[in-house]
């Protein structure tokens, strides 16, 4: 797994160790300015042998070349077979009994396997551990400009030659063909966790983005950075929160569900708290301890409805560079038959 972190104390152990006993064997991670234990978070699993670490003092957010040298040196220098993008924010929870039986069963003409996200919202922030209070999950999202908008990432094949599209979206490289149409991996995405973590995601990226412009500033950071130079952040995060009152309205309606599958996967494996962070510890000899339960027939049908629009934007990715550059032939094939008319056309006298 690749993991690119800032400033992510709150849930990268969790995120490390999950994926551990979940049946990654190794993590190459890029500590990006960390101001707060991230970086020794990192550097305690790579002294126990189980990741690489890069720190990256760049300033302008530059996620697919940094994340793009991860999935290379994954390749290169550490004998992976099969490479997850991850967002210290993301448990990539495998609807099999585990990550690698997922990757066994993919034919071997195809070098890419989507996951789905599905989005976790905040609840009033009781100072309990993210994964025991966040248990309250969207489930049909958006697909737009918002904090909880849905996508899917894709996991691909070990490639020298691999590049990763911004947010580990896409992967590309020659041979590495698209399984579509099946996410074999569910993705419990965190986005957004407390007010504190909030001005943290959002003035950081804004701040970064601002240095690569020609990246582009997504709709919702520059909102959100504009709410804090105003002064009123808490008015943008408050919204996202779901309060007790509305709880039980948003369940009766189907847009929210309780799932407590992550937060009982982290108790089993954690071994104590501290100052209400949980604690955990990596598989023992490196195994993969957790074990997954195959969803049945009415699992799977809820699982197809709630993640209906992501095959519609997979399909979208898919075409758009195809029709891109079909528009940019066209425009070409006329601007060039204007040329020939022009140059055909008898020309005036002085």
């Amino acid at each position: 797994m690749t993991l690119l972190a800032r400033d992510e104390a709150d849930i990268v152990d969790a995120q490390i160790a999950f994926h551990l006993h979940a049946g990654v064997d190794f993590v190459i991670a890029t500590d990006n300015r960390s101001q707060d234990a991230t970086s020794e978070i990192l550097e305690r699993y790579e002294a126990q042998g189980f990741l690489h670490l890069i720190h990256e003092p760049g300033e302008d957010l530059r996620q697919s070349e940094w994340v793009t040298r991860m999935a290379q040196l994954a390749a290169t220098d550490f004998g992976a077979d099969w490479v997850i993008n991850a967002d210290a924010d993301e448990f990539w929870w495998p609807r099999a009994s585990n990550l690698k039986d997922v990757f066994a069963v993919v034919p071997e003409r195809y070098g890419v396997v989507r996951a789905a996200w599905r989005i976790f919202v905040p609840r009033p922030d009781d100072d309990q551990h993210f994964a025991e209070r966040m248990t309250l999950r969207l489930c049909s999202p958006p697909y737009h400009d918002h904090p909880f908008a849905t996508h899917s990432n894709s996991a691909h094949r070990a490639a020298p030659d691999v590049r990763i599209g911004r947010g580990n979206h896409e992967a590309f490289a020659d041979g590495l063909l698209p399984l579509r149409g099946w996410f074999p991996i569910e993705i419990f995405h965190f986005p957004l966790r407390s007010l504190e973590q909030c001005r943290r995601k959002y003035v950081t990226q804004f701040l970064a983005l601002e240095r690569n412009p020609d990246k582009g500033t997504p709709g919702q950071i520059a909102e959100a950075y504009r709410a804090y130079l105003a002064g009123r952040l808490d008015d943008f995060y408050a919204p996202l929160v779901v309060p007790d009152d509305e709880l039980a309205r948003g369940l009766a309606d189907g847009v929210f569900t309780i799932d407590t599958r992550l937060r009982d996967a982290l108790r089993a494996l954690s071994y104590g708290e501290t100052a209400g962070m949980l604690q955990f510890a990596p598989p023992p000899q490196g195994k993969p301890t957790l074990a997954f339960s195959r969803p049945d027939v009415a699992d799977q049908a809820l699982f197809a409805a709630e993640t209906s629009i992501i095959p519609e934007s997979d399909l979208a990715q898919s075409l758009g560079a195809r029709i891109g550059d079909l528009e940019a032939r066209i425009d070409c094939m006329e601007r060039s038959g204007l040329a020939r008319i022009k140059s055909a056309l008898p020309r005036g006298r002085a």
